[in-house]
């Protein structure tokens, strides 16, 4: 960045018009309304506001700092302004395109101290300053990156959405187009069993290891939702389900493809009782037996409490078709997932290359 002049954050921005007058409290945010409310949270936009009086439709583009959360928001469009923890810097456009300071501030290192207020740590910064023409090239190229990373965001938003829609359909009306009959949970296919949870499926307990029992080995330990070690020996044979038993992932389900060892924070599926294992890994998710989970401090999930609720089940057949419709919306997804993933990794390697001129843009080329 030698060629580069910095300049000190507050340098960086000027004054702007926003003030007390188009904040709103968050009580006041609703869920629909006709103007955007944008505050320190995660979520690019907290929800609306109808009150046109708060709008704030000068002085745009605005950046807004999450002063306790460190977030920054690029917004060019009228909004209403959260008003906990929210800072709007208009930048210096003698010195700044404005979409470049947005990334720029994004390349600063600022130390997380908790919710304490960070407006002056990031004062205390300074950002490169290279000729606007460099700078609006730099900004086109973590723009392109960023609306494909949004994109894939949009392919997984729907692509859920869709298989939500997609079990709700299935597990009550199959693929088949058959008659429905009325059974005691509702209208169902007629050639559809009505059974209770543990004649569907038997659950067992899984087992404890000690740590330094997990730490060699090929067969992957299975914790509450992910791998967490290895043994030399499995107690699950594949394909496998296991449903969380405590925890804060208590009742989520997760299939698994090969031989495994199942730790003592799951319960695992013991027998199938001829059912199809990917379809009753669906037909788990399906029933959301988080709503079955007890306790506050620790959430527990007690087989007891819905080993009597009562399924409709299709034939091992039918199941296996329906099983193969809901993978094929979820092979979309975790592709979308892993794209996503990739292009996430290569905003963060260009907005540290190019930011500190490691890179720069007459060596790269991406077209939106």
């Amino acid at each position: 960045m030698s060629e580069w002049q910095t300049c000190a954050v507050p340098d960086s921005f000027v004054k702007n018009k926003v003030g007390r007058q188009n904040q709103i409290p968050a009580k006041d945010i609703t869920d629909v309304g006709r103007f955007p409310v944008i505050d320190q949270g995660q979520k690019f936009v907290a929800g609306y506001c109808d009150d046109e009086s708060k709008v704030i439709d000068f002085d745009l583009p605005l950046i807004i700092f999450g002063d306790h959360t460190r977030c920054f928001k690029f917004v060019d469009f009228p909004f209403v302004l959260g008003a906990d923890g929210t800072k709007v810097l208009l930048p210096n456009k003698e010195l700044y395109d404005p979409r470049f300071y947005y990334f720029a501030m994004l390349s600063l290192e600022l130390p997380n101290r908790g919710y304490n207020r960070h407006f002056k740590s990031l004062k205390e910064g300074s950002l490169p300053l290279p000729p606007l023409p460099e700078q609006k090239k730099i900004a086109h190229i973590l723009s392109t990156v960023q609306r494909a990373i949004e994109t894939q965001e949009r392919i997984i938003q729907t692509t859920t959405e869709l298989k939500k829609a997609l079990m709700h359909k299935l597990f009550t009306e199959g693929l088949r187009n058959e008659p429905q009959k009325q059974t005691e949970i509702g209208h169902v296919p007629e050639s559809w069993e009505v059974v209770a949870f543990d004649k569907f499926v038997t659950l067992q307990r899984g087992y404890d290891l000690r740590k330094q029992d997990f730490r060699e080995g090929e067969v992957p330990v299975i914790g509450a939702t992910k791998v967490i070690g290895y043994h030399d020996t499995s107690n699950v044979k594949a394909p496998g389900v296991t449903v969380v038993r405590s925890g804060s992932s208590a009742g989520k389900p997760l299939f698994i493809a090969e031989d495994f060892w199942a730790h003592n924070v799951l319960l695992y599926v013991k027998d199938f009782q001829g059912n199809v294992p990917k379809f009753v890994y669906y037909k788990i998710l399906a029933l959301d037996l988080t709503q079955y989970r007890q306790g506050v401090a620790v959430p527990t999930l007690n087989r007891n409490t819905f080993s009597a609720i009562e399924l409709a089940l299709p034939s091992p057949e039918e199941q296996q078709e329906i099983a193969d419709a809901l993978d094929r919306v979820a092979n979309r997804t975790e592709a979308a997932e892993r794209k996503k993933h990739q292009l996430q990794d290569l905003f963060r390697t260009l907005l540290h290359e190019l930011m500190t001129a490691k890179t720069r843009v007459h060596e790269l080329e991406i077209t939106a």
